[in-house]
């Protein structure tokens, strides 16, 4: 079954209000984050999430919404996003985002690429596959980070393991609309 274009536009404004949030959460860390090279990796990634959440804007006017259109996401998942903004400590950050949010948004991608019918959607297919990618060079960043920042790594797993079972129990992030609501 392929989604609507209305269900893609509604998908796609939602990954990119979530881009837009967490772009957003980072900017608001850094001045607060004692670690220059948090900081540094931060700024990284606060401009690579408004590159993903321009790219996912453009696609929302292709798919019939208006250009840079965003869609709050279900309740539910604004709660978890909420949660993972008010982190306080540089470790908790660090671990909500990297371990918690980008994993957990990178799933909710592969369950859209694997709802979408790959041809009709190609544009749509295009863009989330990059922004995978890039999520993949972010947590390779992070990784990198750990290596010379060592009191960074996991302190408690329980934590990221509560947090990452509570953004997984959200099934669906998105609220759907009325059909014709989005044109």
């Amino acid at each position: 079954m392929s989604l609507s274009v209305q269900s893609r536009a509604e998908n796609v404004a939602t990954f990119r209000f979530s881009h837009v949030f967490l772009m957003e959460t980072l900017a608001r860390w850094v001045p607060t984050t004692a670690e220059m090279e948090v900081k540094i990796l931060f700024g990284r990634h606060i401009w690579d999430l408004a590159q993903q959440a321009d790219a996912l804007g453009k696609r929302t006017y292709e798919l019939r919404a208006p250009l840079q259109f965003s869609l709050r996401p279900s309740e539910r998942y604004m709660r978890v996003l909420e949660d993972f903004a008010k982190a306080s400590s540089t470790v908790e950050k660090v671990q909500g985002f990297y371990d918690v949010v980008l994993p957990g948004l990178a799933a909710r991608y592969q369950t859209y690429l694997s709802q979408t019918d790959r041809l009709l959607d190609e544009p749509t297919v295009r863009v989330v596959e990059r922004v995978l990618g890039e999520f993949t060079r972010m947590q390779s960043d992070r990784l990198n980070l750990l290596k010379d920042l060592p009191k960074l790594c996991v302190s408690d797993s329980d934590w990221v393991s509560q947090n990452a079972q509570l953004e997984a129990s959200v099934l669906d992030m998105v609220e759907h609309r009325p059909v014709a609501a989005v044109a």
